[in-house]
């Protein structure tokens, strides 16, 4: 049976991204991306819960980060979970998680300091969703949920 790897998060820009321009014309950008949870437990006190998420882009989408991404932005992605495995100085194992984004599409309005779209920037190849605004949750806001998911 074949297995299935895809990550789906909504979340906060933590920095801008780290870009860097490789040989062959190659293109990676490192961004973090924050996802944050808020409920209240069985006392009725508010806990929010922040998780970092370590993200990876190549080429056409790394391109895109480096000219629209800025900290703060509201991004949603979808990827997969890749590890990387190395010896540090002391030669112990070592293991990092972190998504390779497949797709993304930026939420909200634009921070200041993001680069303005040109004409035409609105499509991207290399899967990554045109912008697009925030969805909206009709009812009350996600703030006011009981619940811990």
């Amino acid at each position: 049976m074949a297995g299935v790897n895809k990550v789906i998060l909504v979340g906060n820009l933590g920095a801008d991204p780290e870009v860097k321009h490789l040989e062959g014309d190659k293109v990676v950008a490192n961004l973090r991306l924050a996802t944050t949870e808020a409920y209240k437990d069985k006392m009725g006190n508010r806990v929010e819960n922040t998780e970092w998420h370590d993200l990876e882009l190549w080429d056409g989408q790394a391109r895109i980060a480096e000219q629209y991404l800025k900290k703060g932005m509201q991004l949603f992605v979808e990827g997969k979970i890749k590890s990387d495995t190395w010896q540090d100085e002391q030669g112990n194992n070592r293991k990092r998680m972190k998504i390779r984004v497949l797709s993304f599409t930026m939420l909200g309005g634009r921070p200041e300091g993001a680069g303005a779209p040109s004409q035409g920037a609105q499509s991207y190849n290399h899967n990554v969703s045109a912008p697009s605004p925030a969805p909206s949750m009709s009812g009350g806001s996600a703030e006011d949920d009981d619940l811990p998911f």
